[in-house]
């Protein structure tokens, strides 16, 4: 029986969500950190009107996206590429920049695709401490290696939900070495843009890459559409390694209506962060630790691991789905996405009553 090359054999699946309730529960998915409302009005009547032309190929360019991301953020257009969401571009990037005999370096609590991509590449994967939660710069550094080609952080962060100061991330370009490649994965962006701190500028310098997602803040998980700004140089590579006509006519549509609607976004986030707050408020008044949130998920923390799973067990008997952590070495957290009020009041009602028979 024919066998797959070494590299992938060795691999584990990519964890997926498991949404399974029990029968006669409703589900109650909190695990995937989807947007808690359907997409801008405006993105049904662009997608009906995209599958009038579904016989041709979507454009290769994306360029009524790409105009409308440039312009919106003050980029230059020649340097966004688009994506099946951004997961494309950061397998894309490993499969330009690392390799075999070189390593890819991320923070401890990284977004676990940053290791699937590396792996799928053939790279090794370098991890480096968080400090309570957060990217440590000085930690990164430490653990950069003759080998190492690319560091990953995402800000914010998932499933730490916390971020990186502008300031810290232009300290950590500036420490690295120029052949090393800082990818710096903005999915969550949207939701602490308010705190007018951009780093696209990093780009100009040649050895970094933004990227961001239209899955979260946008609302078209369902779509994948990604995007991202990278030195023209990069851009030349990584069109080798994209699948040509990768966004499909329905996306673009969907994302260029949803880019246009920046007010519904906005309210969005507005809304999430409303919610966020006050889930975490309730969580927090039971005793659960909760960091500052940037995104729109919590990640909750219990005494130890039996805890956690335990309150997993709790949640799951009554349909409510939240995402465990061990996987990124977080085995005393749960992950939960902002979803609905009515939602939200469910998970925090099952953890109160969970809470007053444990950890009292």
């Amino acid at each position: 029986m024919i066998q797959p090359v070494p590299h992938i054999a060795v691999m584990a699946p990519y964890a997926l969500a498991q949404l399974d309730a029990p029968a006669g529960k409703r589900l109650i998915s909190l695990s995937q950190n989807e947007s808690l409302r359907p997409p801008s009005p405006q993105v049904a009547p662009a997608v009906a009107g995209a599958l009038g032309a579904a016989h041709l190929y979507p454009d290769p360019d994306w360029v009524d996206l790409r105009q409308g991301l440039s312009a919106l953020h003050g980029i230059p257009a020649d340097g966004i590429l688009c994506g099946q969401g951004s997961m494309e571009l950061i397998a894309g990037l490993m499969r330009v920049f690392a390799g075999p005999g070189a390593t890819v370096l991320a923070p401890a609590h990284a977004y676990p695709f940053f290791r699937t991509a590396a792996a799928l590449a053939g790279a090794r994967f370098d991890s480096a401490p968080e400090r309570d939660g957060r990217v440590c710069v000085e930690a990164l550094l430490h653990a950069v290696q003759a080998d190492t080609r690319v560091v990953c952080v995402a800000n914010p962060g998932n499933p730490t939900s916390t971020r990186i100061p502008r300031a810290d991330l232009i300290r950590l370009r500036a420490a690295l070495r120029e052949d090393i490649l800082l990818i710096v994965d903005e999915a969550y962006g949207e939701f602490a843009d308010h705190l007018g701190e951009p780093v696209f500028d990093l780009v100009a310098g040649g050895n970094a890459v933004v990227l961001r997602s239209f899955s979260k803040a946008y609302g078209l998980a369902g779509l994948r559409v990604g995007w991202g700004l990278f030195p023209v140089q990069i851009v030349r590579e990584m069109r080798k390694v994209l699948t040509p006509n990768n966004v499909a006519l329905a996306g673009q549509a969907a994302a260029a209506a949803a880019l246009a609607d920046q007010t519904y976004m906005r309210d969005t986030c507005r809304l999430t962060g409303d919610l966020r707050t006050g889930f975490a408020g309730d969580l927090r008044r039971v005793g659960l630790n909760v960091p500052e949130s940037f995104t729109n998920f919590v990640l909750i923390g219990f005494p130890d691991g039996a805890a956690a799973r335990g309150a997993d067990e709790a949640l799951r008997r009554e349909g409510v789905i939240l995402r465990p952590q061990a996987g990124v070495g977080l085995e005393t957290c749960l992950r939960a996405t902002i979803g609905a009020k009515a939602d939200l009041d469910i998970a925090a009602d099952i953890l109160r009553h969970w809470a007053k028979g444990q950890m009292t």
